[in-house]
């Protein structure tokens, strides 16, 4: 078989496993890093950190700024992601029939796809579409951690986003604007010791009922310009999503099984070191706040606080807003390799006085570091490849002072990450 002929095979296998992606994308657990969002979407910005509002590399520029993609051009990429965190939850004392000790989270391998097609309709004009997991989370203990009782403390949340964009450059400015179409899932387990009319409003939606889906659309705005030779801005926005409710968990989620996305927000600068050497800086708002199944305190049981799960005022997470801090810089080694390191710092959405109800959310993790590279192939094609490492980062539960059963004591949230990603491109 001759080369053009191999090359062309990869090209169809790779787009083949392009569309599995899209199929298999709601399948696909897609744990996160800034709270519970992804710390960045693309292989080639997940490899600095996250950055991309001023510095589009790829077809998956969108999801991060869509007025990105009237200057990535023509291409098709596809990647995927293994992550692997680890979460532990430590009782420092035996509480609820719970033993004393440490408990780790099994399931601590996933693979997270991602897709983009962008297409140049002029040289100033580009339409295009990703497909991408905005973030979840998932504990799985082997074991109950709510009381000694019921089954294995389980959850999973995943949300899959599918964003049509269209982008236009005018001079040196360009504008994007994607639709977010976005499915998510959720399901919980081994939450029986809330299934009750003291905890909860909805008794027999709380725990063990499956998988639920829920659907809703938002979007996302983009701008860049270039304001000089060297130096790129750029800023995004991106609404809202109003999603459905989790019917079958109205009773654990505020707002009866609310569970919208927040808004973000950011601003980028892209600043041209030297010919080969380019330092991006990225500094983003996730207004989790908002949310009240995910801001709304979780600081007493409900029995005590007279807030029971499920309605507007519902207990909830403690979650507040997150501010994320993201640093790259790619240098364009040889012809062919182009190497990428980042840094990523976005302070824990969760208080001291929450960790009980983050059992099932322990997101804790701060400051991560990347490293990646991309090589140009024979044929123009391109090979990236990604890793991300989350320090571990713990917070401690302690009570109010008041001598209450407080839900951030005794338990004691731990996690770290790691994630390798890999990537293949083309131009079309």
């Amino acid at each position: 078989m001759t080369t053009s002929k191999t090359a062309k095979a990869a090209k169809r296998a790779v787009r083949n496993l392009a569309a599995f992606a899209i199929i298999a994308g709601p399948l696909t657990a897609a744990m996160a890093t800034n709270g519970y969002f992804s710390h960045g979407f693309g292989i080639k910005a997940k490899g600095m950190g996250g950055v991309g509002i001023a510095l589009p590399q790829d077809a998956l520029a969108a999801a991060t700024n869509p007025a990105g993609m009237v200057d990535a051009g023509s291409r098709v990429d596809f990647g995927a992601d293994l992550f692997m965190p680890d979460r532990t939850v430590t009782y420092t004392s035996a509480y609820q029939g719970v033993a004393a000790g440490d408990y780790r989270s099994g399931q601590r391998h996933f693979v997270v796809p991602d897709f983009g097609y962008n297409r140049m309709i002029a040289s100033d004009l580009a339409a295009g579409v990703v497909v991408y997991g905005n973030g979840g989370m998932n504990t799985n203990y082997g074991t109950n951690l709510i009381t000694s009782a019921g089954s294995h403390t389980y959850t999973n949340l995943e949300q899959l986003f599918i964003a049509p964009t269209i982008a236009k450059k005018i001079g040196n400015h360009s504008f994007g604007a994607s639709l977010n179409l976005v499915r998510q899932t959720f399901e919980a387990k081994g939450l029986e010791a809330f299934d009750n009319a003291n905890n909860s409003r909805y008794v027999g939606s709380v725990t063990n009922r499956g998988k639920d889906v829920s659907t809703g659309l938002g979007f996302k705005l983009g701008w860049t310009g270039q304001v000089s030779p060297t130096v790129t801005l750029g800023a995004v926005y991106q609404s809202r999503t109003k999603m459905s409710k989790f019917d079958r968990y109205k009773g654990l989620l505020a707002e009866e099984g609310g569970f919208d996305i927040p808004e973000s927000y950011g601003f980028g600068v892209a600043f041209k070191a030297t010919p080969k050497t380019t330092v991006a800086v990225d500094l983003s708002q996730i207004n989790y706040g908002s949310i009240k199944s995910v801001a709304n305190p979780g600081a007493l049981f409900p029995a005590v606080s007279g807030t029971p799960m499920g309605p507007a005022n519902g207990s909830g997470f403690g979650w507040t807003d997150m501010t994320v801090l993201k640093l790259g810089v790619s240098h364009e080694y040889s012809k062919n390799l182009t190497l990428r390191a980042g840094y990523n710092l976005g302070k824990m959405p969760i208080n001291s006085q929450n960790t009980y109800f983050n059992i099932l959310a322990p997101a804790t993790v701060e400051q991560h570091v990347t490293l990646g590279a991309t090589w140009t192939l024979a044929d123009k094609s391109e090979l990236s490849l990604s890793y991300m490492h989350a320090f571990s980062k713990g917070i401690a539960g302690v009570s109010n002072g008041n001598g209450q059963s407080v839900a951030g004591y005794p338990v004691d949230l731990k996690m770290k990450q790691n994630a390798i990603g890999i990537a293949y491109g083309w131009k079309l």
